[in-house]
């Protein structure tokens, strides 16, 4: 029996070696000191891999998973946990490209196993959406999940440092480590809040949001869901893990800074130190299954204002005797266009938008005060800093031209643009290349908005991608993110836990 083993196992080794080209691969090393982790890593990079762009359904491998698992084994079990054997030869393998296929493979197999369990997950998370620093039973949902899988975690993260601006209290950020323990740490993270939209009528499913005017209309809930199932594959494989993998459930990420909360708790410097981190977004206006990111900043650095302008209310039939706040805020729309125009070089980009803008209750009553709001965006944080100075500058001196004034209040915490590292990226586009329809990582241009994973990457080395979503058709999954009738593809689901999966385990072995 065990003679038929090996030869079975032989068999296989010689038939992946007999699709592979018989050449030594030689690897270009790059290496880049990174300040922020104290250390330098090296990441190397298969030319075969970089440059062959071939997706894995292309190739005539043997799929490591039902056709073989009578052969080989998929897991198993030592005095240590649970194992697989994939990986086991992945991690032992100098470079070897057939233990990298393998893995891309069983991988792959595995998501698909796990598909029913993430679409579930994410269905249970969208019936119960919850705004930013009120996620208890998101978070609820989240520990069960975890403590099915055998997974220990800790919870109570990411307070509400703002309960002047933001409601909540915050205090459900979770985070949870899998491997030996000991570095090197990848952390992969996923935000977990909703916005206050109201759910469509036309989303006629049996999970429509079950909270009144909260809704996932910005893939949170898929989010949460693919690093759930990631979760569960890495657990299944634990004592092949060489390193830690950390796991980063993130509420308050629209507009709450809760990655710059949990940064500040220690989430990155608690032992294991984090040696770098990968995020991503599914992204309605990419079709579904590509992958896409850039080198450098991806997202824009935003800041919100509110703006209040105080006048004197009279009847409208007598103006004379008012001092009309609608008139100065409707001026101060105007020529806050001005600021990106005049007050950034050509070369920059920015963005100022007013979304926002509240007077009176009556047709016949001048109000007494008016507001508005929006937001500026930038690529950068020295010109964030110069839109922010320029709504200032403009919105006071406008409103004293009608005889007003004007308050101007920004955001307790801006974001700063989410800024992938370049060397990072490098390797990142390599390493989910195989995932892609084409073999290849499409970079896109930078997007102009804002995202908290930035304080993240202001931290550790970072790269950040975008999975598209927006080709499904029951419903229809190309509505843009924080629209009514937002809806998620469910099929690209998988693809999201082989990201993770993928990504954590090769920079595991690149970091060591």
């Amino acid at each position: 029996m065990r003679a038929t083993k090996y030869t079975l196992r032989l068999s296989l080794i010689l038939l992946v070696l007999s699709t592979l080209s018989q050449r030594a691969c030689s690897f270009s090393v790059w290496s880049n000191e990174w300040t922020t982790a104290k250390r330098n890593f090296a990441f190397g990079v298969c030319p075969s891999l970089a440059t062959q762009n071939t997706c894995i359904d292309t190739l005539n491998l043997p799929i490591v998973g039902r056709e073989l698992e009578n052969v080989i084994p998929q897991e198993y079990e030592d005095a240590h946990g649970r194992r697989s054997s994939v990986v086991d030869d992945f991690f032992a393998a100098d470079r070897s490209e057939a233990a990298s296929w393998r893995m891309y493979k069983e991988i792959r197999y595995r998501a698909a196993l796990l598909h029913p369990t993430i679409v579930s997950h994410r269905r249970l998370l969208h019936r119960h959406p919850e705004l930013m620093y009120q996620e208890a039973q998101t978070a609820s949902i989240i520990r069960k999940a975890l403590t099915d899988m055998g997974i220990k975690y800790t919870n109570g993260l990411c307070k509400n440092v703002h309960p002047d601006h933001i409601p909540g209290s915050g205090g459900h950020g979770i985070i949870a480590d899998i491997g030996t323990g000991e570095p090197p740490c990848v952390l992969l993270r996923a935000d977990m809040d909703a916005l206050p939209i109201q759910e469509s009528a036309e989303n006629s499913n049996d999970f429509r949001s079950q909270n009144d005017g909260r809704m996932h209309a910005c893939g949170h809930d898929g989010h949460v869901a693919m690093l759930l199932g990631a979760a569960s594959m890495l657990k299944d494989m634990d004592s092949s893990i060489k390193g830690t993998i950390r796991l980063m459930f993130q509420p308050a990420e629209e507009g709450g800074a809760g990655a710059k909360t949990m940064r500040e708790e220690g989430v990155l410097e608690r032992s294991p130190r984090v040696d770098c981190a990968f995020g991503l977004h599914l992204w309605p206006t990419l079709p579904s299954g590509v992958i896409a990111s850039r080198p450098g900043p991806l997202l824009s650095a935003s800041d919100r204002f509110k703006i209040e302008f105080a006048g004197k209310g009279g009847h409208a039939a007598m103006p004379q005797l008012a001092i009309d706040p609608i008139v100065a805020t409707s001026a101060t729309v105007m020529n806050l266009q001005t600021i990106v125009s005049r007050g950034l070089s050509p070369l920059e980009s920015g963005v100022v938008s007013v979304t926002k803008v509240n007077a009176g209750d009556s047709f016949n009553v001048i109000p007494g005060s008016s507001s508005m709001c929006g937001t500026v965006r930038a690529l950068s944080a020295e010109s964030l800093d110069t839109l922010r100075d320029r709504v200032n500058h403009i919105s006071k001196p406008t409103a004293e031209v009608y005889g007003c004034e004007a308050e101007v209040q920004h955001s307790p915490q801006p974001y700063p643009p989410t800024i992938n590292d370049p060397n990072l990226f490098d390797f990142s586009s390599v390493a989910v290349g195989p995932l892609c329809p084409n073999g290849k990582l499409q970079q896109v241009d930078p997007v102009m908005c804002g995202e908290d994973f930035s304080f993240i990457a202001e931290a550790v080395p970072s790269n950040f991608f975008f999975l598209g979503q927006g080709s499904g058709t029951n419903p229809k999954t190309d509505f843009g993110l924080h629209h009514e009738q937002f809806a998620i593809d469910e099929n690209v689901l998988p693809l999201g836990v082989e990201i993770h999966v993928n990504l954590a385990l090769r920079a595991l072995k690149e970091l060591a």
